[in-house]
């Protein structure tokens, strides 16, 4: 199978299971089993940019001081283009534990439902780039990012969904939209794949971006649930979590191979 159907295989199945999923909690609003997904994604997120991409990237032969540059341009940059409320990567509900007052999140989407979906085309636009550069590299570490992407975009399409259910929309509607404006990922998979095939030069400096990406997602997420947990007993399961999805990406990389 070539790299491009790769790519677009990888791309297609990840948009259509994770926004599925997303759909499953959203409309049971299992609001438990969403913020254990984002503890455990946030370590498989850390696991794939930390242990494949970045060592990749280094390896590739340029030059380390500018694709540290790179890295924490990508780390700044996702958050301004967060602070800016381009991007976002909520998963808080009605009913989750997040102490809002009531109807805090209707409050949020009443803004509209339609700059979420144009969004998160860009952003999904964004994955599917991240896809296709880490396929470029080796059929394994695309493997491996496309696992990471699912593994964040399902709490943050649970998110959208709840956005998009108190801003009106119905839940077929909702469904749809956020699929179609996921499939932009696809077409960022495509675009990937030839700048990048076509310009190699390129590839380590996609690759550094991809693994701020993933850092930024992984932390921004975790980090300021984790400071509101003040006991033992609340912040040890969210410890395991997070060790869970080291674990799950060791496990699912322990054949990957050196260049």
């Amino acid at each position: 199978m070539s790299t491009l159907t790769w790519i677009v295989l990888a791309n297609v199945l990840s948009t259509v299971l994770s926004i599925g999923l997303a759909a499953l909690l959203s409309f049971r609003l299992l609001a438990g089993l969403v913020d254990r997904l984002v503890c455990v994604s946030a370590g498989l997120l850390l696991t794939v940019a930390v242990t494949h991409l970045l060592p990749e990237s280094f390896r590739s032969g340029a030059d380390p001081s500018a694709l540290g540059w790179v890295l924490l341009a990508g780390i700044l940059g996702f958050f301004l283009l967060e602070k800016l409320a381009l991007i976002h990567h909520t998963h808080h509900h009605e009913g989750d534990a997040h102490h809002h007052h009531h109807g805090h999140d209707a409050q949020e989407a009443r803004r509209g439902g339609w700059p979420i979906l144009i969004g998160d085309a860009f952003h999904n636009f964004g994955d599917g780039v991240v896809i296709a550069a880490a396929f470029l590299v080796d059929v394994h570490l695309g493997v491996m990012a496309t696992l990471a992407v699912m593994a964040h975009e399902i709490p943050h399409e649970v998110g959208d969904f709840m956005i998009l259910l108190n801003a009106g929309f119905a839940r077929r509607k909702a469904f749809v939209f956020n699929l179609i404006s996921g499939m932009s990922a696809v077409a960022g998979g495509v675009i990937g794949y030839f700048v990048l095939d076509t310009m190699q030069d390129l590839l380590p400096y996609a690759l550094m971006i991809a693994a701020a990406s993933f850092i930024y997602i992984a932390l921004s997420d975790l980090l300021p649930e984790m400071m509101r947990r003040s006991s033992l007993s609340q912040s040890l399961p969210q410890v395991l979590l997070v060790l869970a999805g080291v674990v799950i990406g060791a496990i699912a990389t322990g054949g990957m191979h050196g260049h």
